[in-house]
């Protein structure tokens, strides 16, 4: 191949630049412009996702516009949309459109929208929504309670549920006596009366069974229900707990020699039934020893037909497990507690030191007025 020379003029001659290359068919490729614009989008749509997620656990998280502790009371069925209205109303949560998302937003973020529970609650100042959203998940209600005392009829118990300014709906079925334990019952808001004696009668019934299984094998009962009748005795005997094992003795080692158990309290019981310790009835009056009822154990062997009250659960253990003595007889010794005895004789002399000390109260009331009065 021949080189053709160049002459002067050209070799002194800067040659040209090369041009730009070819652009490539791919760039101007429709579907790559598409693909870069929906990553751009991508990227930007996650980039303000995120932002709004950060601030949303922001305000999710931070105090609620509370000042003061506040109580709210969720109605069942209200549903997420309910409950956010009723808890902007209540200024649990501010009322906006910002908050309310929020809200809404963090509850279904967490999945939680099912699961809040209806109930009263009692939010202290400052609650934060997630705060808020985890009562009403784990359903941190205010509890109310209703106290029964040992010993109670089942007519005051009665008397005590119905009159209870949280509990709603009526009381449909009616325990027998001595069906309900004594003891202290929680609930939240929106229980009925009827759910609380079902609480009461299933107790009972769960206790009674427990001790059965661990009573004395030698005593002279021969059913959880003699059991409970013998208790309630007991329980309105004395009020003192230490007392209760060796009042019941009492009454054991009377039913083993068949002696009658004269109970002062069994009288009441059978004249007044259920309304018997309603009123002050301390006093037994010599008619009353002696009218024949079902329930006088002056007059009757044995066990009257039914409790006298709901006894607790110290008196039912004393009576599975009564104190081993020889006592047969007890009084009142002026201080709240009883004076036991063995034999009749060490009783009538107990008897004359109680009624010694009864005159010189009466004394003592009957001087008190006069006394005040100079």
């Amino acid at each position: 191949m021949r080189i053709k020379p160049k002459s002067p003029r050209e070799a002194i001659q800067p040659e040209p630049a090369p041009g730009p290359p070819p652009r490539s068919r791919h760039v101007r490729n429709p579907v790559v412009i598409l693909i870069n614009m929906v990553i751009s989008i991508t990227v930007l749509s996650l980039l303000g996702a995120g932002a709004a997620l950060y601030f949303g656990k922001q305000v999710f998280e931070q105090a609620g516009p509370l000042t003061e502790d506040s109580t709210v009371v969720i109605a069942s069925g209200s549903g997420l949309s309910g409950i956010t209205e009723r808890l902007k109303a209540q200024n649990v949560i501010e009322d906006t459109l910002v908050d309310e998302l929020v809200f809404n937003a963090g509850v279904r973020f967490y999945k939680n929208a099912t699961k809040l529970k209806a109930g009263e609650y009692a939010f202290k100042a400052g609650t934060s929504m997630q705060d808020v959203m985890t009562d009403l998940v784990e359903g941190n209600a205010v509890t109310h309670s209703v106290t029964v005392p040992e010993g109670w009829s089942t007519a005051q118990i009665l008397e005590r549920v119905r009159s209870h300014p949280v509990l709603v709906g009526e009381i449909t079925e009616i325990p027998e006596e001595g069906a309900l334990l004594p003891e202290t019952y929680t609930f939240t808001r929106g229980s009925s009366r009827q759910q609380i004696i079902d609480q009461m009668t299933e107790a009972q019934s769960a206790l009674l069974s427990e001790i059965w299984e661990r009573r004395s094998e030698d005593l002279p009962i021969a059913s959880p229900e003699e059991l409970v009748i013998l208790a309630s005795i007991v329980e309105k005997e004395t009020a003192k707990a230490d007392e209760r094992p060796r009042v019941a003795g009492v009454f054991v080692n009377r039913l083993n020699r068949n002696m009658r158990l004269q109970s002062d309290p069994t009288i009441l019981y059978g004249i007044h039934g259920g309304e018997a310790w309603l009123k002050d009835r301390s006093a037994i009056k010599q008619s009353e020893l002696r009218k024949e009822t079902p329930y006088n154990t002056y007059q009757i062997n044995g066990l009257p037909p039914g409790p006298i009250g709901n006894p607790g659960r110290a008196a039912m253990e004393a009576v599975a497990n009564p104190s081993r003595t020889k006592d047969l007889y007890f009084v009142a010794d002026g201080t709240g507690g009883h004076i036991f005895a063995e034999t009749y004789e060490q009783h009538q002399a107990n008897v004359r030191k109680w009624r010694q000390i009864e005159r010189e109260r009466r004394e003592a009331e009957k001087n008190q007025p006069a006394s005040q009065s100079n």
